[in-house]
């Protein structure tokens, strides 16, 4: 789904919308405050309050990393594996499972943890902690209420923020930030907050930047690209190229988890042979590509940056540390 303008722009659509969107959001936070079922694993939440992507998926890979090298825990991943097939808990195997059967970012967590996709969350976590899980990582599933968590953090893109601040489908929210930010332990903010969120949420505000790793921004510096991308915000792939110094001739922006077509790839490696350049895209886009269709495709890792990363280490040994001392 492409977002309307006027869900970061304004207009009489807004107003119009609004009071379906109050309705909607206030049914959401009731939902997600009923009390949910408790398991003797510390259930760390990473959610947001939009539609769409925010970096949850980077965020998640990062702390998985941290777990595993700084705590020594092998975090177990519970995702409902959007876009895929599979409906009942099912383990994420990258070399048997295509983004078809389990979704696109099932299959980068699958490189840094044990992942469990299933439409019923609560169910795949119970499959976790039975397969040994001693912490587990839920992607996204802040309004869901089935598992309950020892702590939720929500994420923020903070260029794109909260848009117009109104609930769907006046705006990009939820539900409204303010009752999302009772339910959380504390912000992530990836990149600037332009919307000043972090000082309205009254939370630790853990800050962030997504970054591509030097050496595969300086194998394709001087090198014409073309650049598509079906995430959540496309245009934040492209500008964050641009500001590498990297030569983009264009970019093809497709909707988050876009299933691309054989014309549509075709077209892609056609615009680019016009223009004498290398195509460029994302790891959650290319996962999507079925293996034959790759050739040619030059993929731009992303990896978070914690600027306060003693603050990330200290809340999770804080997660950590009552079920250690049982």
């Amino acid at each position: 789904m492409k977002p309307p303008a006027f869900w970061t722009d304004g207009g009489p659509l807004v107003s119009l919308l609004a009071p379906l969107g109050s309705l909607y959001g206030r049914i959401v936070t009731h939902r997600a405050r009923r009390p949910g079922t408790r398991l003797d694993v510390p259930v760390l939440c990473i959610g947001n309050a939009t539609l769409g992507g925010s970096g949850k998926t980077p965020v998640v890979r990062s702390l998985a990393r941290i777990l595993a090298e700084e705590f020594d825990l092998t975090p177990h991943v519970v995702t409902r594996g959007y876009g895929g097939r599979v409906r009942s808990t099912t383990r994420v195997d990258p070399a048997s499972h295509d983004a078809a059967a389990v979704g696109d970012e099932p299959l980068l967590l699958a490189r840094d943890a044990v992942v469990w996709v299933g439409r019923d969350r609560l169910a795949s976590a119970r499959t976790a902690v039975a397969a040994g899980a001693r912490f587990i990582l839920m992607d996204d599933g802040f309004q869901n209420a089935g598992l309950a968590k020892s702590a939720s953090w929500l994420v923020v893109d903070g260029p794109a923020g909260i848009g117009n601040g109104r609930v769907f489908p006046a705006g990009p929210l939820r539900e409204r930030f303010a009752d999302a930010v009772l339910r959380a332990e504390a912000l992530v903010m990836i990149g600037p907050d332009r919307q000043l969120l972090g000082a309205q949420a009254g939370l630790p505000v853990l800050a962030a930047e997504l970054r591509h790793p030097p050496g595969a921004l300086a194998e394709l510096a001087g090198r014409p690209l073309l650049p598509f991308a079906g995430i959540g915000r496309p245009a934040k792939f492209f500008e964050s190229l641009t500001a590498a110094g990297l030569h983009l001739v264009g970019t093809r922006a497709f909707p988050d988890h876009h299933p691309f077509t054989e014309a549509e790839l075709a077209g892609l490696h056609d615009a680019a042979k016009r223009s004498g350049a290398t195509l460029v895209t994302t790891e959650k886009d290319l996962v999507r590509l079925p293996p034959g269709q790759r050739r040619g495709i030059v993929t731009i890792p992303v990896t978070i940056c914690w600027r306060n990363r003693e603050m990330v280490r200290g809340l999770l040994r804080g997660l950590i540390a009552p079920v250690s001392t049982r």
